[in-house]
């Protein structure tokens, strides 16, 4: 292939929008030469590098949008410390379906036991899939919607929450909502019934919620939607934290 002919080759892929196999061009067709690559082989070659680069950078921005405080994923979680969970239903989960179905996943337990590490890692197998997905504490997305609405802008921040295919809401009981707050969150959480999942992290059982939204009616009604048909993970096992410490200690 002459240069000018690749000069030109490259001038119209970029024309095409197809930069990454402009870049790749050279090198491709100096390989092809060398090992006697047949024309289909080629442009298989090409056009595989080029949606690889895509699905690359797709994942990026959407682990962007999301918002991970941290990104946590299933490799670097310690499956051994958590004997009781389910390995079956997290492979189940990661495959993506109850977010088809817009089902929930409730994950409860005490502090440490590895609750926002694993409604992370859903988030972002959820991103692999091309999925829109947010994370935001309970407290946040409470905050923010009450910001919202003293500012006139709350069925904005609304539809914004209505349109992600999965939310997490991590950390749910740490701190009691205010009446104002609590309403908020439950429109968002009922809004989302049936139409959109959500992944909740929390280290009350459902019995206490009430103490977190302080009306019991609004709680009863808020659990009737995100428990019906929901995946609950119940995190019985001892703290990663904890555990840690101790370690830690006896080093010491």
């Amino acid at each position: 292939m002459s240069t000018a002919c690749t000069a030109t080759l490259c001038s119209n892929l970029k024309s095409l929008n197809l930069s990454n196999m402009a870049r790749m061009l050279e090198s491709a067709v100096r390989q092809a030469r060398e090992s006697g690559m047949d024309y289909q082989d080629f442009l298989l070659d090409l056009t595989e590098h080029e949606l690889n680069i895509r699905n690359q950078n797709r994942l990026k921005r959407r682990i962007k949008e999301a918002r991970f405080p941290l990104l946590k994923t299933f490799e670097d979680f310690t499956f051994e410390a958590a004997p009781e969970l389910d390995r079956r239903c997290i492979r189940e989960l990661c495959g993506g379906e109850y977010i088809r179905d817009h089902k929930n996943v409730i994950l409860l337990g005490r502090s440490g036991t590895g609750k926002t590490h694993l409604a992370t890692a859903l988030g972002v197998e959820a991103c692999k899939r091309g999925i829109r997905t947010r994370f935001v504490t309970a407290c946040g997305l409470t905050n923010e919607l009450i910001e919202s609405r003293h500012e006139r802008q709350l069925q904005k921040s609304l539809q914004r929450y209505f349109r992600y295919g999965l939310l997490i809401v991590d950390e749910l009981g740490y701190v009691p909502f205010s009446k104002e707050g609590s309403e908020l969150l439950f429109q968002v959480l009922a809004e989302r019934h049936e139409r959109g999942s959500v992944i909740i992290t929390s280290n009350l059982g459902f019995g206490d919620w009430n103490q977190v939204f302080g009306d019991a009616n609004l709680t009863a009604a808020l659990l009737d939607r995100i428990t019906h048909r929901a995946t609950i993970i119940n995190c019985t096992w001892d703290s990663f934290r904890l555990k840690e410490s101790l370690k830690n200690r006896k080093v010491d």
